[in-house]
C-alpha cells in the first residue's frame, strides 16, 4: 500500500520517494519489518496463548522428552502468517496477480491450518480436521492457483524464438514492418507459455504439452491447461503435508522452511531480471520481481519465529504454520517455472513424506505376506527414527538444517551447472 504514497512523493519530486521503487530497498524494508513484527507480537501471541490455555496435546509415542513439551502454547502458526502478511501489504505493489496467488495460498491454507488446530485443542479431537477435508480444500487451492496461471493476461514468459520460420517473420511483418530484426538469428517475445525449467539440463526448459503431444493440435491447448492444473494440485498438496509432517521436532520446519524460502528469493530474484535472466540463460518472467517482497518477508517471519521456536520451544505453529509453510514454497516455484527444482530444494520435506507412505506400505505388506507387520525404520516421520536411535532433539534439528542448506545451495548452483 505504501507504493501508492511514494509514487505519488516521487510525482512530486520530494526527495528521496524515488528510493521505494527499487526491489532492493523494498525487499530489506519488508525483511526488518518482518522481524521486527514476529519478535514483538510473538511474545504478546505466546502470553495470550497461554492465558487462553492453546496447549499442545500430546500423544504417547514413546519419545525421551515427550511429555516436557505438553502445555507449550500451539497455533503459533499465526505470528508467521502476520509477519509474512503485513509486509506484503505494506510493501508490494498489490495490482501484482503473483502477489495476489501467494496471499491468496498464505490465507487459505493458514485457515485450514487454524481449523484444524482449534478442532485438536478446544474440541479436544485428537485427530483434528478429517484428512479428506484438509486435501480437498489443498485441492480446490490448486485448481484456483492453475487456472489463475492460466486465465490471467499478466502471466506471461519471454521466449526466445527463431526469426528463420518463415511464418514468424510474415507476423514481425504484419506487426512491425520497419523492424530490423531480420540480421537477428533470434527475437524475444512475450508470450503465455506452459514451459518449466529442468534443472541439471543444459537445453533446460520442458513444455507440459508434450505430456499429451498425442492429440490432435485442435486439443492440445486445453488438455495441456488440464495436465498443467493437476500437476500444481499435486504439487501443493505433496509439499504442505510434506511441511505438515516436518513439523515435528523444534525449529525444524521453520528452519529448513527459511533456508528454503531464501533460496526461492534468489531464484525469483534472477527469473525477474532480463539482464541476469538473459546472461544465466534461464527464463524471463515479467512482473515477478514482486515475489522477491514476499519471500523477504517469509524469509523475516520464519526466521522471527525461530526465536521463540528454538529448543527448547515456547510455541509451536501447529498446522496453522506447517501447512501454510509448505503452500508458500509450492506455489511459489511454481509461479518462478522452477518446480521441478522442488525434489532437490524440499529434498528434507520429500524425505519426511517417503519416510511416512514406506513404513505404511512394508508393515501392510508384510503383514499381508508374514502376519504380522515389519517397519523400515524406528518410526516415522524420518526425524522420529533418529529420536528412537536416541540422537538428542537439537542435533537431529542443526543436521537437518545443514542438508537443506547444501541443498539449497545445489539448486542455484543449478543456474551454471547444467
Amino acid at each position: 500500500m505504501l507504493h501508492y504514497l511514494f509514487d505519488y512523493l516521487d510525482k512530486l519530486n520530494v526527495p528521496g520517494a524515488g528510493v521505494f521503487n527499487y526491489i532492493s530497498f523494498r525487499s530489506a524494508a519488508a525483511v526488518i519489518t518482518s522481524l521486527i513484527i514476529s519478535m514483538l507480537i510473538g511474545k504478546k501471541i505466546i502470553y495470550l496463548l497461554q492465558k487462553k490455555q492453546v496447549g499442545e496435546v500430546v500423544r504417547d509415542l514413546g519419545l525421551a522428552e515427550q511429555y516436557q513439551k505438553k502445555g507449550t502454547p500451539s497455533m503459533g502458526g499465526v505470528i508467521i502468517l502476520a509477519s509474512i502478511i503485513i509486509p506484503v501489504l505494506l510493501f508490494a505493489r498489490l495490482n501484482n496477480i503473483y502477489v495476489l496467488l501467494m496471499l491468496l495460498t498464505t490465507v487459505w491454507l493458514g485457515l485450514i491450518g487454524f481449523v484444524d488446530d482449534y478442532i485438536k485443542i478446544f474440541k479436544k479431537n485428537k485427530e483434528g480436521l478429517a484428512a479428506r477435508f484438509k486435501i480437498a480444500g489443498q485441492i480446490v487451492l490448486g485448481l484456483i492457483i492453475g487456472l489463475a496461471l492460466f486465465l490471467c493476461d499478466d502471466v506471461m514468459t519471454v521466449e526466445k524464438v527463431s526469426i528463420s520460420d518463415l511464418s514468424m517473420r510474415e507476423k514481425i511483418e504484419m506487426l512491425d514492418p520497419e523492424a530490423p530484426v531480420f540480421d537477428q538469428e533470434q527475437i524475444s517475445i512475450e508470450k503465455k507459455s506452459t514451459k518449466t525449467t529442468i534443472p541439471f539440463v543444459k537445453n533446460n526448459e520442458f513444455d507440459y504439452s508434450w505430456l499429451v503431444a498425442f492429440i490432435s493440435e485442435d486439443h492440445r491447448q486445453p488438455m495441456t491447461w488440464l495436465v498443467f492444473v493437476a500437476i500444481v494440485i499435486f504439487i501443493l498438496t505433496a509439499v504442505s503435508n510434506g511441511a505438515n509432517l516436518t513439523d515435528g521436532l523444534d525449529g525444524l520446519a521453520t528452519g529448513v522452511s527459511a533456508i528454503i524460502g531464501t533460496a526461492l528469493g534468489i531464484l525469483a530474484y534472477v527469473s525477474s531480471n532480463v539482464i541476469y535472466s538473459d546472461y544465466l540463460n534461464i527464463m524471463f518472467i515479467p512482473h515477478s520481481e514482486e515475489l522477491v517482497i514476499y519471500a523477504a518477508s517469509f524469509i523475516g517471519a520464519t526466521v522471527g519465529f525461530l526465536w521463540y521456536n528454538s529448543y527448547p520451544a515456547q510455541v509451536f505453529m501447529g498446522d496453522t504454520g506447517s501447512l501454510a509453510l509448505g503452500g508458500i514454497i509450492a506455489v511459489f516455484a511454481i509461479i518462478i517455472r522452477k518446480e521441478l527444482l522442488i525434489p532437490v530444494l524440499c529434498g528434507i520435506f520429500l524425505a519426511e513424506n517417503l519416510s511416512v507412505v514406506l513404513q505404511i506400505a512394508w508393515f501392510k505388506r508384510t503383514k499381508r505376506k508374514y502376519g504380522a507387520g515389519r517397519r523400515i525404520f524406528l518410526m516415522a516421520p524420518l526425524h522420529h527414527h533418529y529420536q528412537k536411535k536416541g540422537y538428542p532433539e537439537p542435533k537431529i534439528v542443526t543436521r537437518f538444517w545443514i542438508i537443506a542448506l547444501i541443498l539449497a545451495v545445489i539448486s542455484i548452483v543449478t543456474l551454471k551447472i547444467r
